[in-house]
Parts: C-alpha cells; sequence; structure tokens
C-alpha cells in the first residue's frame, strides 16, 4: 500500500472540518467527557529551607536561618515609644505578640575552610528556633565538614547551637574561636555568681556550650590582633557585651563584615542608631560602636550580615538623612561574572 499524497492528506483534512461542525449541531460525542475536578489539595504552610547562598569573591557565603524570636518593642530603649512604634509602622511590621526578629547564622567556604560564624539557639527558646543544623544539610554540608567556628560573643542565641540535642559537640571537627574578654566574662563562675539571678542562666548555657570543646582541647579564646583562618579578620565591636565581635572576610577586592548583634531592629536602628537594646551591657560603648560602623559600612560601600537582620541577612548600609538606611541583597543565582 503506497502513502497517501499531500493532496490527499489536504483533501482528508479539508473534509473533517467541514464535517466536525455538523456533527456537533447532531449532537455527535466526539470525545468523553472531561472527569469531575479533583479535590483542592490541603495548603502547605511551610517554609522553603532556610538557607541563602552568594558567592564574595572566591569564597562562597551561604546565610543560614535558625529560626525566629517575637521581640517586645519595648526592649528598645533612647527613642520614645511614639518614635519606636512609628518607624515600626512605616517598615509595616506588626509588634503582636511581638516583631518577629530573624536568628541567622553564616557559613563561608573560603577554599581552604569550612567556617560557621554562629550557631544559632537550638532549642533553649523553643520550637522556633533551632534549625542551624538542618539548614547546614539542606544547603549541602554537614556539620562535622565545619573546621572552624567563630562566635560573635556567647550569648545563647549565637552559642547553644554549638551542641547536639545529647549535649555532645555538634561540630566534632572544628575549632571555636571567641574573643577572650567574651570567654572571661560568660564562662567564669565568679562573674556570675554576682551577676543578677535573672542572667545566671545565660551564663550556665554559654558554660555548658562551651564545656565539650573545652575538654577536647578545640575551645581557642583570642586575643585582639590574633590570627584565626586565612582570608577573615576579628574586628572589635564592644558593648553589646565585653568582647563582642564581627569578622571581616576578604577574597581578592570583596569583603563582608558579619557583625553579629549590632543591630536588632533594622526598622529602629539604622534610622536611629541611638537606639539600644536591654541586652546590650556596656550601652554607650555599643552607640559608639554602631555608628562607627555603619559609618565605614556606608562609606567603604562594604556588604555586612547581621545575626538579627531580616533573613539573609545580607546586604549594604547607605546614608539617609540623618541617619542610615538598610539595603537588602537581592535573590539571584550564583555569577561568575561580577
Amino acid at each position: 500500500m503506497t502513502p497517501p499524497t499531500f493532496a490527499a492528506l489536504r483533501k482528508a483534512l479539508l473534509a473533517l472540518a467541514v464535517a466536525a461542525p455538523a456533527s456537533l449541531a447532531a449532537g455527535a460525542v466526539l470525545a468523553p467527557a472531561a472527569p469531575a475536578l479533583a479535590e483542592v489539595p490541603g495548603q502547605q504552610r511551610t517554609q522553603a529551607p532556610g538557607f541563602y547562598r552568594m558567592a564574595l569573591g572566591d569564597f562562597e557565603i551561604t546565610a543560614l536561618y535558625d529560626g525566629f524570636i517575637d521581640l517586645d518593642r519595648k526592649i528598645l530603649g533612647g527613642a520614645s515609644a511614639e518614635d519606636i512604634q512609628s518607624l515600626l509602622a512605616r517598615m509595616f511590621l506588626a509588634d503582636t505578640p511581638g516583631v518577629q526578629t530573624a536568628v541567622n547564622a553564616y557559613l563561608v567556604h573560603t577554599g581552604k575552610n569550612l567556617v560557621l560564624v554562629d550557631t544559632g539557639t537550638a532549642k533553649a527558646f523553643g520550637p522556633a528556633l533551632g534549625f542551624i543544623a538542618d539548614n547546614i544539610r539542606a544547603a549541602g554540608y554537614a556539620p562535622e565538614q565545619v573546621d572552624t567556628v567563630l562566635l560573635t560573643h556567647l550569648h545563647p542565641d549565637h552559642a547553644n547551637g554549638l551542641l547536639r540535642p545529647d549535649g555532645a559537640m555538634l561540630f566534632p571537627n572544628a575549632t571555636v574561636h571567641v574573643a577572650k574578654a567574651d570567654a572571661d566574662f560568660w564562662l567564669s563562675e565568679e562573674v556570675a555568681a554576682k551577676a543578677p539571678a535573672e542572667n545566671q542562666p545565660f551564663f550556665a548555657m554559654a558554660r555548658a556550650a562551651a564545656a565539650p570543646y573545652a575538654a577536647a582541647g578545640r575551645l581557642k579564646p583570642y586575643q585582639p590582633g590574633d590570627g584565626l583562618v586565612p582570608g577573615v579578620e576579628a574586628v572589635a565591636a564592644y558593648g553589646h557585651t565585653p568582647g563582642h565581635s564581627g569578622y571581616l572576610f576578604t577574597s581578592g577586592e570583596r569583603s563582608i563584615l558579619m557583625w553579629g548583634d549590632l543591630v536588632h531592629s533594622h526598622a529602629v536602628q539604622f534610622a536611629r542608631p541611638e537606639v539600644v537594646i536591654e541586652f546590650d551591657a556596656d550601652k554607650a560603648q555599643a552607640i559608639a560602636t554602631r555608628k562607627k560602623i555603619f559609618a565605614d559600612a556606608a562609606a567603604q560601600k562594604l556588604w555586612v550580615a547581621g545575626a538579627h537582620l531580616p533573613f539573609p541577612g545580607i546586604g549594604h548600609v547607605r546614608t539617609e538623612g540623618n541617619g542610615y538606611a538598610w539595603v537588602p541583597v537581592e535573590f539571584g543565582p550564583i555569577r561568575a561574572d561580577r
């Protein structure tokens, strides 16, 4: 049997085109009825894994989301309640049951080291926090691969994540670095004994988090100017705690400052750097530190990353009027051409 010619195919298609409307008019059924629509599925009330990745020269930066805590705006001071409420409202931030505040950490692959800056909270403050280990794994790494942990300070939302739920080291192959001034304060039983009773649990949590690393010889308090790992420099950011420090990562001509708790409220403290939080140990020093680092970051157009900035907490600082403004990073792919 020979295949049909083009003319024959064309004739057949024209015949179908003419016949179809007539068939429909006569009530002919050309296809089975469509099946009934499936039941609408339930909503998915979970978020995507909490990591965000960017390149910095030859370094790979991965922001890690530990979770959130709702902070009462009343713990901010240095401005009137009306001014603080106005600044929050200007950024469309709800303050009931509190202002949702992120807890972030940062994983940096330098090519030679896998460095974690801060470790999150574990489950010390409830189920909304404690996801650093999960998000390290979601980002393609394992806690056992981390060789260096840099703590900005020893508050529990930065150091409690050093431990697994059973109290063992989550990062068994890491050396943990923290400023000596912070270690001397938070790890001292003598200092803790003199602290107000309501603050003593924070000292106990710091000692518990550090203990297995100290026992293994992996806790290394450092002095200003001490070397850490190649491409990383400690930056004094005192005030929030006695040894509160940031870490400046530099690859080629690009740098990022991971500044810990310099800012707790992006809506308030960029516009009004003189606003402090209840947890600042030396409020005057915390204000002076914030103003200096803001000015330097804006002038140098420096990348910065903050533990309590909206996730991923990476961006720039720019001047705005008599204060500053936060400019968050845009989501995008890892690119080699910029």
